[in-house]
């Protein structure tokens, strides 16, 4: 397990469900934070915890289905970081309605892709070269157990496109010290999982941070199933 003490770490959709309990879970490890969420209201109330705890933390808000607002918070990234963010946990994520088979709309693909795999991408794609001048960094990208939902199949869709962007980035990262990897948090009872899931939030930990928290011989490209770790 690496030591992450002092290493700045940015959390995406941080304002609640996973994003959140991963940040707080990050801060306790020793992290430098900067929070995502699509208003800086958001996260307030989790800055104001954090910071009476003496963490050092930043909010940053960002529509991620604008291209300008995703530029926009990567300037402020690199700028609050000095261009050094080491880890980066892309977690936000939206789920449009569940729909009859074949009747999702052109808009409900747009918007999918670009919350969920877009957005993602374009943020590894801005702090991927500084981690790789480095030789370190650890990317998490939130993917989904979801199968057999056609239903769905906007946010399906979305997230297969996202472990496609990791499997594809694994030349890149052979034999280097920047680990890029998915996490599966399992179905969960948050606003995007809906009431009647079977897992309680608070289960995404300790898994969450298995990614983050791998050795350098540990590689990337793996998926990782936070409920696999949860103590009984």
């Amino acid at each position: 397990m690496v030591d992450i003490q002092n290493r700045w770490a940015l959390v995406t959709g941080a304002s609640r469900g996973v994003g959140r309990r991963v940040a707080k879970a990050l801060a306790a490890q020793g992290c430098k934070l900067v929070v995502h969420s699509r208003e800086l209201a958001g996260t307030q109330s989790l800055v104001a915890q954090l910071k009476k705890t003496g963490v050092d933390v930043i909010a940053v808000a960002a529509r991620l289905d604008s291209a300008t607002e995703i530029d926009h918070m990567i300037t402020q990234v690199t700028d609050l970081t000095d261009d050094r963010l080491d880890i980066l946990y892309n977690n936000a994520a939206i789920m449009t309605a569940y729909r009859p088979m074949f009747e999702p709309t052109m808009n409900e693909y747009r918007e999918s892709f670009m919350v969920n795999c877009v957005a993602p991408a374009k943020l590894c794609d801005a702090f991927l070269p500084a981690m790789l001048d480095r030789d370190w960094g650890r990317i998490v990208n939130v993917t989904s157990g979801i199968c057999n939902e056609p239903e769905l199949m906007p946010y399906s869709c979305s997230k297969a496109a996202l472990e496609r962007y990791v499997r594809d980035m694994m030349p890149t990262l052979k034999d280097t010290n920047v680990l890029m990897n998915l996490l599966d948090p399992g179905w969960l009872r948050t606003d995007l999982g809906g009431p009647t899931a079977p897992n309680d939030p608070d289960t995404v930990l300790p898994g969450a941070l298995t990614p983050v928290l791998l050795d350098k011989e540990s590689g990337s490209g793996a998926l990782y199933e936070a409920q696999n770790y949860v103590v009984s």
